[in-house]
């Protein structure tokens, strides 16, 4: 079986950046959580155990700087903020799925092999 498609190098500048982008600690959780609906702050950090609070709002000003997420102020009182998947950012569902399937069938496989 071949791992790659033939016209597929071993080497690929857009995917290496792409990979970097997304693989970062923390963004494939809050691309997960972005995806299932969730859209405030304080809701994104209770969502993703461990997440502080620094490390979101690092992460969402790199995602919103990439295209992948919007920040929208809603001029209330308190002054809430709402952030959500551009189409850039809600086409990586497939990818965040495809993911996410591989490691549910590893975990199981590597469950079902332990004594």
């Amino acid at each position: 079986m071949e791992a790659m498609d033939s016209d597929m190098g071993p080497f690929c500048p857009k995917y290496h950046r792409a990979v970097e982008l997304i693989g970062r600690r923390w963004t494939g959780a809050i691309l997960r959580a972005l995806l299932s609906g969730v859209s405030r702050f304080s809701a994104l950090c209770e969502t993703v155990p461990g997440l502080s609070d620094r490390m979101l709002a690092e992460r969402l000003k790199e995602l919103e700087a990439e295209g992948i997420v919007t920040r929208t102020v809603l001029p209330e009182t308190p002054v809430r903020v709402e952030y959500a998947l551009t189409a850039k950012g809600r086409d990586l569902d497939s990818v965040i799925g495809a993911v996410s399937g591989w490691a549910e069938r590893w975990e199981a496989v590597e469950a079902a092999s332990k004594p």
